[in-house]
């Protein structure tokens, strides 16, 4: 579980885009396009992290209340997550405490792979965006699983049976 932990906490840096898809749009910040004033729209049209936010409003509708961070906001956090959970699952003293709120992160990322889904079979989505998101989300289930039988120990203690 480190080590899967740790190359996918490298990989929200390496290559962000592909977790892009998988925060949901109410997390998401729509921050005001730069220059909006100015006319210069060059910059901001090739932002993929604005362009399925829809930006023609440009920060005039309400936003969600969970929508704290930008999408790459988001995306650098979840790594940072990952990778301060990758040290977390292999130090015993932190194991259970770790492998607890691994299980939760987990389940809290369905929210997103399910979001990525439904996106995918909607008007927008692609055959090929239809095929990752259908294997993704089944995956974290194992995960969780995985995630939750981290919080016992590796071998049994001799505590419970009382023989040496």
């Amino acid at each position: 579980m480190g080590a899967l932990l740790l190359a996918s906490a490298s990989k929200h840096f390496r290559d962000p885009g592909f977790y892009r898809e998988v925060v949901p749009d109410y997390l998401c910040r729509q921050d005001p396009a730069p220059d909006t004033n100015q006319g210069s729209g060059d910059q901001s049209t090739g932002d993929q992290g604005n362009a399925d936010q829809g930006t023609g409003d440009q920060g005039t509708t309400a936003q969600h209340p969970l929508a704290l961070l930008s999408r790459d906001e988001w995306i650098a956090v979840s790594g940072l997550l990952e990778l301060a959970a990758a040290v977390g699952i292999l130090l015993p003293p932190t194991r259970k405490l770790t492998a607890t709120a691994l299980t939760a992160m987990f389940t809290a990322f369905l929210a997103g792979h399910v979001d990525a889904l439904v996106r995918a079979y909607g008007p927008a989505g692609t055959p090929r965006r239809r095929k990752i998101h259908t294997v993704r989300l089944p995956l974290q289930a194992p995960l969780i699983l995985w995630a939750w039988s981290l919080r016992k120990p590796a071998l049994p203690t001799e505590q419970h049976g009382g023989r040496v």
